[in-house]
């Protein structure tokens, strides 16, 4: 198979001026709309990744990229500012120049750095500086530095997969069905929830169903008038009510069925435990290290302080108390399964010892972490966008999940038994947090608090390594 990938990957010289175009066009004012960028430049970082062409001559392609496809936007903003409302696509969504304009507005040069990140305001933002007449040098230089950021953290995930090809298609022949058995597994629950969590908001078909069925009697219509009367918004919480049984159910059947089986593990952890012995490499080693630093509690205060504390001083003390209870009690729960349980760790370093292995903290922490930051934003969010924040917090709950794997800390069961944890920790605390009036979350001074978190992670990471 890997010859067969060499065969249709594109000379070294074309794959570079791949990347150059689609850098360049994913940047570009209105085009960098329609073109998924972050798929062709993961595909084509990968290509290269697995050519083993070198990283600079790829970073630099993808750099200069990026700084003339802003370049371009910011100079045709500047010379047709007056026309620029009158151009399509913005006279069929003039909402997207206004987005761009308030987001410029507010965060001033330094929305030239976060709108590199930031999908819908990407190739607006710079047009709309050259709009409102920011001095040239000063767009120049915060054009050069971003692009210096933007282009490794788009490029080296891809070029890291491509690079580590060979050894992840070298699977040992028992893996295969777990790795699809998992694969399908995540897909069907993924789709399942999304699907679920649309019908029972309100205007969903199951809960309108509900709703007609609550009217056909006067008892229901008694029953369904209190539950929904203790909501601020009349609305039934029935994606939350769902979401708790669910799991809570899951997490005592799964919990009991572990049990059952004792120590060391289950037949399924034992197997797919060899599988991933074999797949260890230097890169995944280190990543999942960083991952055990994010996921610990020094790393999740890193992480949530600046936002706790913008929470705290903005007075919005029902998100406050809710999200701070939640982490709080999470571990709580953590702790009393571990010792419930009981069980052993299939490999146990010094920082760990005494620490038992069922569930997995780091999994059910980062759950109710993201889970809950997903839950918040979704609900300032129209009902069609809800769907794509949820399965966001589902991608970015996987790695910290499967690292534990990687680093031989946990057992596959641990991070399911920790997933149902951290799902029964978030419909509890959403299910109290909709229960009262509270101040929006929004205006929310998001870039900063981002950068904040990120520069006490990283120090986190750097000066203070498992203490």
């Amino acid at each position: 198979m890997t010859e067969w990938l060499y065969q249709l990957a594109p000379s070294p010289t074309l794959l570079l001026l791949i990347v150059l175009l689609v850098a360049l066009c994913e940047s570009l004012a209105v085009i960098g709309l329609l073109v998924p960028g972050v798929v062709l430049l993961t595909a084509t970082a990968s290509l290269a990744g697995h050519q083993h062409l070198s990283l600079p001559l790829l970073l630099a392609a993808a750099f200069v990229g990026a700084v003339i496809g802003d370049g371009l936007s910011f100079w045709l903003g500047h010379r047709q500012r007056e026309r620029v409302h009158r151009l399509w696509p913005f006279t069929r969504h003039p909402e997207w120049l206004a987005r761009g304009i308030m987001f410029f507005k507010r965060y001033g040069d330094f929305s030239i750095l976060i709108g590199r990140f930031v999908g819908p305001v990407r190739p607006i933002v710079p047009m709309v500086a050259g709009m409102l007449n920011m001095p040239a040098w000063r767009f120049a230089a915060v054009n050069i530095a971003s692009a210096l950021l933007w282009a490794p953290v788009y490029l080296l995930p891809g070029y890291l997969l491509g690079h580590s090809w060979d050894k992840l298609l070298a699977l040992p022949s028992s893996g295969e069905r777990w790795l699809i058995a998992l694969g399908l597994m995540l897909i069907i629950l993924g789709v399942g929830f999304s699907w679920l969590r649309h019908q029972l908001g309100r205007g969903g078909w199951v809960y309108m169903r509900l709703a007609r069925l609550s009217r056909e009697t006067p008892r229901r219509r008694r029953l369904w008038l209190a539950l929904s009367g203790a909501h601020p918004r009349n609305e039934i919480p029935l994606a939350s009510l769902a979401l708790l049984v669910g799991s809570l159910v899951a997490l005592c059947g799964w919990t009991l069925w572990v049990l059952e089986h004792g120590n060391p593990s289950l037949p399924m952890d034992r197997q797919i435990r060899t599988l991933l012995a074999s797949l260890t490499n230097s890169w995944l080693q280190t990543a999942s290290n960083i991952m055990a630093l994010i996921g610990d509690m020094l790393g999740i205060i890193a992480l949530t302080l600046p936002w706790l504390a913008w929470l705290l001083f903005s007075r919005r003390i029902a998100a406050f108390l809710h999200i701070s209870s939640a982490l709080v009690g999470g571990g709580f729960a953590n702790l009393i399964f571990k010792h419930l349980a009981g069980r052993i760790r299939p490999d146990t370093p010094d920082y760990l010892t005494g620490s038992f292995s069922y569930p997995s903290a780091h999994t059910s922490t980062s759950i109710v972490l993201i889970g809950l930051a997903a839950a918040f934003t979704a609900e300032a969010l129209p009902a069609k966008r809800r769907m794509w924040v949820y399965w966001g917090a589902t991608l970015a709950c996987l790695p910290m999940a499967l690292s534990r794997l990687v680093l031989g800390v946990h057992w596959t069961s641990d991070l399911i038994g920790g997933a149902l944890l951290g799902l029964v920790v978030c419909a509890i605390t959403r299910l109290s947090y909709q229960r009262f009036e509270h101040r929006p979350l929004t205006p929310c001074p998001w870039g900063w608090l981002t950068v904040a978190s990120l520069a006490l992670l990283t120090t986190r990471i750097i000066w203070l390594p498992h203490i």
